[in-house]
């Protein structure tokens, strides 16, 4: 792991850079951090997806609010003030700061010498971080081969700029795994979701996780399911090792 600094037109963020051992290049992934932001537990699941061939970035969303060893992010959703604080967070990254952070991702992913030239990326979000994957794809659908969203939260909302909105503009392959009784994803939200891909004509696959509840595929976290996770694995790794390998 390595701990790395990228310049954006609003500051420096900070993220984790993993790479599968010895010599070589091979395709990238970002992983998009949920609510609870950049933490050990993260930091394995980007080990696992590098041990399966990938160089993958693990950036801290929420730079502009504090460098990751700053931030206060440990609390739960029970509490009142510490829900405000994280819906602040994430409120303050808006599709403008996304699509800023994201290109600057990208092209330092471009850069380095340890990712393959010319491929594609893939992304892969958790929580809010689903939206803000999609959101990647769709704002630099010629650069992202593949993206997923594993219980993705407020993927389909009354908001002009929802991300269901926003799947038309896709090119790569779509994944979505749906937590069972999610009230950031209800059953209703799920079904516009779907009518949405459907209508856009993409290539997705959009699953429920029956019994499963939001948080699912993160390792200690208090949802987490492990049977949930493992399906979330092979779902996620079959489908960059489909999409982004030559």
């Amino acid at each position: 792991m390595q701990d790395v600094d990228i310049k954006t037109a609003d500051g420096v963020l900070d993220a984790k850079l993993f790479q599968p051992e010895g010599a070589g290049s091979w395709p990238a992934v970002i992983l998009c951090m949920d609510a609870m932001g950049v933490r050990p537990s993260l930091e394995s699941m980007a080990r696992r997806i590098a041990a399966a061939g990938y160089v993958v970035l693990l950036p801290n969303v929420f730079y502009r609010d504090g460098h990751a060893s700053k931030l206060e992010l440990k609390g739960t959703f029970e509490d009142p003030v510490f829900r405000k604080h994280i819906y602040a967070l994430i409120g303050n990254l808006t599709p403008e700061r996304q699509k800023t952070d994201a290109a600057a991702e990208l092209d330092f992913l471009a850069r380095h010498p340890s990712v393959q030239p010319g491929s594609k990326v893939g992304v892969t979000g958790y929580c809010f971080g689903g939206g803000v994957a999609v959101r990647m794809a769709a704002n630099f659908p010629d650069r992202i081969g593949a993206v997923a969203s594993s219980h993705g939260g407020k993927l389909a909302t009354d908001s002009p700029d929802s991300p269901h909105r926003l799947v038309g503009q896709v090119k790569g392959e779509l994944y979505f795994g749906h937590a069972d009784n999610d009230s950031s994803m209800t059953a209703e939200d799920i079904q516009t979701l779907e009518a949405a891909l459907k209508a856009a004509g993409v290539k997705y696959v959009s699953e429920l996780y029956p019994g499963a509840r939001h948080g699912y595929a993160v390792d200690n976290w208090p949802a987490y399911h492990p049977q949930a996770a493992e399906t979330h694995w092979r779902r996620i790794l079959e489908l960059f090792g489909r999409t982004l390998r030559a």
